[in-house]
């Protein structure tokens, strides 16, 4: 069991010893604050680290994420079982939601694996990301690992966060202002349609990886395309071994359906209409940049296990290879230590936050409805 000190007194202790070392730097001739006001915003974050790791947050939990496994594991196996055993009845089809709950499990465990909270080691992290993303959701560890390092650098960066790029979504009126045809309509009506967009979201992820094999080395594509067909072949013959064409069809419906759904739904709160650097112009320090950017979630033990700890997205965006059990730990120290330097650490219930995010994407593309095509308004 981790004890977590009141953080308070050490950021009281370390706040009053930087005043006396400025001070007497001061006296020596030092440079003015604005000539070290990059070293500063780093600094901010420096004294949390110690406070942290003082604490053991960021040792490994291999007992814990091994039990996780091994539960995980044997509920898919259970699933898989209770199927099989139903048969050719309609009554199979409940297995579907079942599934896509387990899915999303296993995606927050590869999730995990990607960020070194699992093992230190990078080979067994691989292992874990490969079976948990590529054999186990057609899902490809490489890419998504890729993609979401880049979104981890730069939260919320137009310019260099994938999650905020303008797709399907657009996240900014600049974004918003140069939408055509299709794509126009879709962005007039984001907000409305964001979460009936997540019913697909299962199957793009699919498709995203398929195309991610060109772009990756010869090694990792042999590896990676091996465990993608694998999930296809054996996803398609356990459905067609159970049940006719057209209930498997549906049922891989469902469940690919209600796995995009929920991982919307646990995605959508973290950072959807929190700060949004402007391109070129950021020049806030880890703390700011992550804290800034990032929206905790309140919950008891179900909402942990719903979103897969990413309630806690301030602490994970601060500290990505804590282990999960462990960000609820560290959430008062992160949460003492912003109030201790005035920045604002968001925390809203599950529903406020969907509506926050569905707030910001509505006006995001208000300026799109009612204005003709090539009328730009607010760029912001």
């Amino acid at each position: 069991m981790v004890t977590v000190r009141t953080f308070s007194e050490v950021s009281t202790y370390l706040r009053d010893r930087r005043r006396t070392m400025a001070q007497a730097a001061a006296a020596l001739g030092a440079p003015p604050p604005e000539a070290a006001r990059s070293r500063g915003a780093e600094s901010e974050f420096a004294p949390l680290l110690r406070a942290v790791r003082g604490q053991g947050l960021l040792e490994r939990r291999v007992g814990w994420y091994t039990a996780a496994i091994a539960v995980n594991t044997l509920m898919l196996a259970a699933a898989v079982i209770g199927a099989v055993l139903m048969g050719d009845s309609w009554w199979t089809l409940t297995m579907a939601p079942v599934l896509a709950v387990l899915s999303a499990r296993t995606a927050f465990l590869g999730h995990d694996a990607g960020h070194a909270q699992i093992s230190g080691d990078r080979t067994l992290s691989r292992v874990i990301g490969l079976v948990h993303g590529n054999l186990l959701l057609g899902m490809s560890y490489a890419w998504w690992n890729e993609k979401h390092n880049r979104h981890h650098a730069n939260p919320n960066h137009t310019e260099k966060d994938p999650d905020v790029a303008a797709d399907v979504l657009v996240f900014t009126r600049r974004q918003a202002a140069v939408r055509i045809g299709f794509r126009r309509w879709l962005t007039r009506n984001q907000a409305w349609l964001f979460f009936p967009l997540t019913l697909l979201e299962g199957v793009a992820l699919k498709v995203h990886s398929i195309r991610s094999l060109r772009i990756q080395s010869p090694g990792k594509r042999r590896v990676e395309a091996v465990l993608l067909g694998a999930h296809a072949v054996g996803y398609a013959a356990l459905l067609l071994s159970v049940l006719p064409l057209g209930k498997a069809l549906l049922f891989a419906a469902l469940h690919q359906a209600l796995f995009g759904l929920h991982l919307g739904l646990a995605f959508a709160p973290n950072h959807k209409g929190m700060e949004m650097p402007d391109p070129g112009k950021d020049r806030w320090g880890h703390l700011r940049r992550q804290v800034l950017t990032s929206r905790n979630i309140r919950g008891g033990m179900l909402t942990d296990w719903f979103l897969g700890g990413l309630n806690y997205q301030v602490e994970h965006h601060l500290f990505p290879s804590m282990p999960r059990p462990h960000l609820k730990l560290a959430q008062p120290m992160v949460r003492d230590h912003c109030r201790s330097l005035g920045i604002p650490y968001t925390e809203t219930g599950l529903v406020d936050s969907y509506r926050q995010a569905l707030r910001h994407m509505h006006e995001v593309g208000e300026p799109l409805r009612g204005v003709e095509p090539g009328v730009s308004g607010d760029a912001r």
